[in-house]
């Protein structure tokens, strides 16, 4: 089921403790889109249903990564895409918006995701993996 637009930016605006729901969508969209370059097939499809339309075009036509980041590259990538951005910030940012998808995506749907990505994504998405 997909998330509402609004209920979606909200969680992500209270998350990110963000002073107004276009901060809540700048990072969302970055995040999103270093996002997609990381998934491929089904996976990526089935995250992207779970999302409003506009995240889900941005998750599909993600910003082209030559390789799979690693957290903390992601991370910097993110910082290096929204203006003003630390590092510490921009995970900041990264927490807010993953966990918030993670609750779209469902526990089934994430471990999918989790086996896609570099390792220590789960932290990322606020969902720390048993090892």
């Amino acid at each position: 089921m997909t998330v509402r637009r609004e209920a979606f930016l909200d969680r992500v605006k209270e998350r990110g403790e963000y002073d107004t729901l276009q901060e809540a969508e700048r990072a969302a969209r970055v995040v999103l889109a270093l996002l997609g370059a990381h998934l491929v097939g089904e996976v990526r499809a089935r995250l992207a249903a779970c999302l409003p339309e506009d995240f889900a075009l941005i998750l599909l036509n993600p910003l082209q990564s030559a390789e799979p980041l690693s957290p903390e590259r992601f991370v910097r990538a993110t910082a290096a895409w929204i203006e003003g951005a630390t590092e510490q910030t921009a995970a900041w940012d990264v927490s807010a918006a993953l966990s918030t998808v993670a609750d779209a995506a469902g526990d089934n749907l994430l471990k999918e995701i989790l086996l896609q990505l570099p390792a220590g994504y789960d932290l990322l998405f606020g969902r720390p993996q048993p090892t």
